[in-house]
């Protein structure tokens, strides 16, 4: 589990497949839905047999299994994908196409939505569940990918005779129809114009949900031409990102080491060129962890910060998975200072655990709202105080493209009267000439510049807002008026975090 994922969870709790030959698609006769039964009651599951002859080649397969379960028992992408792959025992190029597929069709879920419900003329939530994943998966490989046509088709149709027998007439036609269409006819037909309805045209065009444009478009300062641009940024799978851990690693050797090459902005940072991180001598050792550089340099701002008086006790309030925790403690042991890391989740506290191990860092399963009622927490007791808020995700849909889906407007309200909780917590527990580092990996501005300025009105104590552009890497561009700083996918790179340092006066 990496940094990001703190982004998906509730509080308290690759590429195109290389082998595949060109689409060769050519127009076919037309084959209308079929009208037979969408389900069988013996497949509600919605599995595919893994027994006897398979409905699908396994990477097919696993993909199918992925997506089922994300939208069956509200898995994760990130987690169920991976036990998936071991379970089947895939790799190499296998595993790589079963991923494409998955985050791909997850990541496309409501245009792939739209043109199914249009080729087979019935609305997308009355197809039986199993088979609506199937054809999702399908859908995707004939619109976005290599896949030639009659492979995608037959492929699908196969799927969807084991896990929705009755359905498999109806996917036939439903599948013809689709092939019969390019992606950019089949979104000129169905996406609104754009001059009449802008944010409708790029969320068709850009698979993203139209409350989620708005609200990066206001980000983004209204700017729809700089807000699509981000959107075709979120579409692309990113790269993975390692943290060369100071005192343990240096980034440019760990670069070299893992044939990677070391990061544009943080001097942790090194940029894989693939394969599995979890494979890397260096991670199983604890010199580097994933962790995208955006995190990198939101943890490393805190510490940059001047600040008079003692600095050796820094404080991580909500520090599950761990990734930040194990940066800042890495360079609390070349300074000579300790790191309290807190996270409220027993099985969030004990993967911080394993992420600081040998590191000056103190692991309490609490709630870091109890700041001055836990003998640990007391009021003014740290020097440097990390508030990484639980949100909602908006900036990391490039590595959980389910979550675009998944996440509603309701979900907002909750949240950020949590966050705000936390940093009147942090503003206590700092002490005065201290710094506290509000962090959010969301732009959305009811999470960011709302949720800062009224925490900071209701903690009862005098802050200043520190300028944050300085405490980033010299040379970075587009980080804005200032004081607070967000990082956006398409302009450096990473996930779009959100910072604001905030010193306590009084």
């Amino acid at each position: 589990m990496t940094d990001e994922s703190k982004a998906d969870q509730p509080r308290g709790e690759q590429r195109r497949h290389s082998a595949d030959r060109p689409h060769n698609a050519g127009p076919r006769r037309p084959g209308g839905p079929g009208q037979g039964r969408d389900s069988s009651r013996d497949s509600r599951s919605g599995r595919a047999p893994r027994a006897g002859r398979p409905p699908s080649d396994p990477a097919r397969q696993a993909a199918y299994e992925a997506i089922a379960a994300v939208h069956r028992d509200d898995a994760y992408a990130n987690l169920v994908l991976g036990q998936i792959l071991r379970e089947m025992r895939l790799s190499g190029r296998d595993a790589a196409f079963a991923t494409e597929l998955t985050y791909g069709t997850l990541r496309a879920l409501g245009t792939l939505d739209l043109i199914i419900a249009d080729a087979s003329g019935r609305e997308v939530a009355r197809i039986d569940p199993p088979a609506r994943d199937a054809l999702r998966l399908g859908a995707y490989q004939l619109l976005f990918t290599r896949v030639p046509a009659h492979a995608a088709v037959n492929q699908t149709v196969d799927l969807v005779r084991a896990v929705a027998p009755a359905a498999h007439g109806f996917a036939n036609a439903v599948m013809r129809g689709i092939s019969e269409t390019s992606l950019d006819d089949w979104l000129t037909k169905l996406a609104p114009d754009y001059a009449e309805n802008p944010v409708g045209n790029l969320s068709v065009v850009h698979n993203h949900p139209e409350w989620i444009i708005r609200s990066f478009a206001e980000a983004l300062g209204g700017d729809l031409e700089d807000t699509a641009r981000l959107l075709i940024e979120d579409n692309q799978p990113p790269a993975v990102h390692l943290c060369a851990r100071p005192g343990r690693a240096d980034a440019v050797e760990l670069a070299d080491e893992v044939e990677g090459v070391p990061g544009a902005f943080s001097p942790y940072a090194v940029y894989l060129n693939g394969g599995s991180p979890g494979d890397l001598a260096a991670i199983r050792d604890g010199r580097a962890h994933v962790q995208d550089e955006g995190s990198q340099l939101v943890a490393a701002a805190l510490l940059a910060a001047p600040i008079e008086g003692q600095d050796n006790r820094w404080l991580d309030l909500c520090a599950g998975p761990g990734g930040k925790a194990g940066l800042l403690g890495s360079i609390a042991a070349l300074r000579g200072a300790e790191v309290t890391a807190v996270e409220v989740a027993d099985h969030r506290a004990r993967l911080v655990e394993q992420a600081t191990g040998g590191l000056p860092v103190t692991v309490l399963p609490t709630d870091g709202r109890t700041v001055g009622r836990d003998p640990d927490l007391p009021e003014e007791g740290f020097d440097r105080v990390l508030v990484d808020a639980p949100c909602t995700g908006l900036g990391s849909l490039r590595r959980r493209p389910e979550s675009r889906w998944r996440r509603t407007p309701a979900d907002l309200p909750p949240l950020t009267r949590l966050q705000r909780e936390l940093l009147v917590a942090a503003l206590r527990a700092v002490r005065p000439g201290g710094v506290v580092a509000y962090v959010t990996c969301s732009p959305h501005m009811v999470e960011t510049q709302v949720t800062v300025s009224e925490g900071a009105r209701r903690s009862g104590v005098e802050v200043d807002f520190v300028d944050a552009r300085p405490l980033l890497p010299a040379g970075m561009p587009k980080l804005g008026p200032g004081p607070t700083v967000q990082l956006w996918p398409h302009r450096h790179g990473t996930d779009a975090m959100f910072l604001a340092v905030l010193r306590r006066t009084s």
